[in-house]
């Protein structure tokens, strides 16, 4: 994933989670909003509460594995917030894209949770 594509600052994160949509499964919880750019950014959170350093790392690895592969599908104008759940710890690989992807799919028919 490129710097340009990362959303990084507190401010833009509780920006997103507050003022935009939210969808959820048993794996994720996804927060987005509109944004002003010509491209999708996305910002990652793994809880201390699931594991150390090493471990929370390892799956923002994965996560991100995953968004560039769904990136090559979408391009919506958007920021993500995407929050790792509890129940996706120690699932395989391509059932955590089979979910994401499943989710993202709910998202871009309209199926949200608005929040206001």
């Amino acid at each position: 994933m490129k710097k340009k594509d990362i959303v990084k600052t507190e401010r833009e994160f509780v920006s997103i989670i507050n003022n935009g949509s939210c969808i959820k499964n048993r794996y994720y919880v996804i927060h987005f909003k509109e944004n002003d750019l010509s491209h999708d950014r996305y910002g990652i959170s793994v809880s201390k509460k699931l594991g150390n350093a090493v471990f929370r790392n390892k799956y923002k690895r994965k996560l991100r594995a995953i968004i560039d592969n769904y990136k090559k599908n979408y391009i919506n104008c958007r920021d993500y917030i995407i929050i790792l759940r509890k129940e996706a710890i120690d699932k395989p690989y391509a059932l955590l894209e089979q979910e994401f992807f499943a989710l993202m799919n709910k998202q871009e028919k309209g199926t949200t949770n608005e929040k206001n």
